[in-house]
Formats: C-alpha cells, structure tokens, sequence
C-alpha cells in the first residue's frame, strides 16, 4: 500500500480507480480518462495534486541560493510572482523540473511527487551561504482547479479579486476564514488556480470548491487526463521526456535557462552543449489512425532510427494519436514524415509545430 493524500478518502466515496503513482495510491480516473480531459477542456475539472512536493528555502541568502540550483533567473521574479524552471545535475542532466515561488518570508519549491526526496537530498547537498531548507511536503494539501470557467468557480470561495491575479502569480487568500496559498497555475493549458494549504483543511475545501462549481459541470479529475492534457500542450513530465540523460535545451526548454544569469550548476555543461551543436530535440508527432506510440518506440526516417518516442496517447481535444519523442538533427523540423516501429509495424506520422491543441486558454 503506499502513502495516500488528504483526499484519499474522497476519491474512493466517488469510486476512483486507485494506481500506485510516485510512492502513493492516486485515482487515475473517476469516469474515463476521455470524458476528464473533455472536462477540463470544456467546462472545470479538479485534481488532488497533494502528492507534490512542498520545499521551503528559507534565510538571507535564498534567492541567491535557489537562483545557484535552478536554470531561470530567480531575481527577475517579483514578491508573489511564479516561475517554471529546472534544475541540473553539472552534466547538465534533469534533476527535476519545478515551480518557483517567491513569497516574503522565503522561497517555495514545488516538485514532482516521485522526486521530492531525490530532491531535498540534491538541494541540501549543494547548500550554500545563509539558508534553511524544509521539505514540508507531508503538512500540505494542494488542489488544482482548471478548465475556463475556474476564475468565476474560484472567486466566489475567497476574499480577493482574482481578475487581477495574473497567469503565474500568486497570493495569500481567505476560505472560510482560514488562510491559503493560491496561485494562477497548472499543467493543463486551460486556466486554473492551485489551492495550497495545510493537510487537515483538505477535504473542507475540496467540498467548498465542488459547491461553488456546481453551476459549471464541475467534476473530479484523475492522473490520466491530467498526463493526456499536459502531452496535448508539449508539456513535459519528468521520467518520460525529460531525466538526468536529457537537458532543457534538447527539450525545448532553452526558455528556462538564463545562461546570462551568472553561475549555476549545470551552466557550464549547457554552454559547451550550445557550442558543440544541439545533436537532437524534442518533437511533437501525429501519427496515422488511432495507432498509439508508447514510451521507448523507435522512431524511423527511410527505414533508419533517427529517435525514440518518449509520451504518447490519443488525444480527445484533438481526435488524433499524438507522441512526443526526441529526433536527431537535422530530423527534427516540423513537416518531416517520419516513421514510428509500433510493436514492428511501421506507422507514417508527421512532426508538427507545439502545441497539439491550440485552442487552449494559455498557450
């Protein structure tokens, strides 16, 4: 059996299909993983989210000490602002990727729920200059709330203006009197909040936000539309397309790297990789028919590998078979027909510009 979240028991009131997922059990589905990424695409879905990890870095030298581990410029980012990073092994190999909060009295990290041990144990290692670092993973709740209509779901349970909350902002808000972390975030496309707050208020809120979403056709989201989601945006998940074997400018990541920033672990491996030549990136691929490609598939050019896939699965936003997978240069520009050995048929696909779905609420 593994861990399970604060929410465990409302998932089986509503009869969730339960998969062991990074050390807890997690519902995967509800319904069917096609009608949840309809949901959220089209009216508002909830995800308990509370397997991720909660890292505080706290003390006078934080900023300077997480802008040291992480890729993106932590100075540029403003009290309450938010950003996605990764951090780097000095091989330039994923550690992980992340979300950087940058709150008054400290830093919070928020990473993958497989990795949040990895994690702390990498970030404590490094330590540098005047800071504590807390994993407070275990005392947290956090729920995600998507789809279009989530600002209007999510307004009428707090106590401010969420019209002025900006995409990748965040702020301290009311629920019933008790204090939250909310931020305007997620990993859907669609917009959405994240409710961050302490372990045993989970399953008040998940009741309150169902109560307001009434109105909307709000229901409850599992871990498979939410990886389908993420793949119809070319959002990566870490142990598919990104790992210690691949570096955020393979992936397409090179957004989240300030190279100009000064010293970071991992820079100067990223440097000599710029300078040598990318050799392969990440591509998005639709396939033909409703073939799926699965994680490790070759991917063939005139009958010769020139890649692997590393997610893929029918998309229901777009009714197409859609894959990522890394392609070696000069493969990798869109319009290229390429082939996919599906279980030793070859299927004809096409790399296309990111993202699948293009009608989404943040692109």
């Amino acid at each position: 059996m593994g861990k399970k979240t604060p929410l465990y028991e409302k998932h089986v009131t509503l009869g969730a299909k339960i998969v062991p997922f990074a050390g807890f059990d997690m519902p995967v589905y509800y319904t069917s993983i096609l009608e949840e990424v309809l949901l959220v695409r089209r009216r508002i879905g909830v995800f308990d989210v509370s397997h991720m990890g909660e890292i505080e870095v706290t003390g006078k030298d934080a900023l300077e000490f997480v802008n040291y581990i992480t890729t993106n410029n932590v100075f540029s980012l403003d009290e309450y602002q938010v950003q996605y990073s990764t951090m780097l092994y000095p091989h330039g190999g994923i550690v992980d990727d992340l979300l950087v909060y940058r709150l008054p009295d400290k830093v919070l990290l928020v990473v993958n729920a497989a990795n949040t041990d990895k994690d702390f144990k990498w970030i404590v290692e490094n330590k540098k200059g005047d800071v504590e670092i807390r994993n407070r993973s275990e005392e947290y709740f956090q729920l995600a709330i998507q789809g279009p209509p989530a600002e209007k779901v999510v307004q009428k349970i707090v106590d401010k203006d969420l019209s002025e909350l900006p995409f990748y902002w965040s702020t301290f808000v009311k629920i019933e009197g008790k204090e939250f972390l909310l931020s305007r975030t997620g990993y859907t496309g669609e917009d959405g909040f994240e409710i961050y707050g302490e372990a045993e208020l989970g399953k008040r809120v998940w009741d309150i936000v169902f109560e307001a979403g009434e109105d909307e056709g709000i229901g409850p989201a599992g871990l498979g539309a939410r990886d389908t989601l993420r793949l119809e945006m070319k959002y990566c998940l870490y142990g598919n397309d990104i790992d210690e074997t691949t570096t955020p400018l393979e992936a397409g990541l090179s957004w989240v790297v300030k190279m100009d920033k000064g010293e970071f672990i991992g820079r100067d491996a990223l440097i000599k990789q710029k300078e040598d030549g990318i050799k392969r990136k990440l591509v998005c691929i639709e396939l033909e028919g409703r073939n799926i490609a699965r994680h490790g598939y070759k991917i063939l050019k005139g009958g010769e590998e020139v890649g692997y896939i590393t997610s893929g699965n029918w998309s229901p936003s777009v009714e197409k078979s859609i894959a990522l997978g890394y392609v070696n240069v000069p493969h990798h520009k869109s319009g290229t027909e390429i082939e996919v050995d599906i279980r030793g048929r070859s299927v004809r696909g096409v790399i296309v510009k990111p993202p699948f779905y293009k009608n989404a609420t943040h692109k």
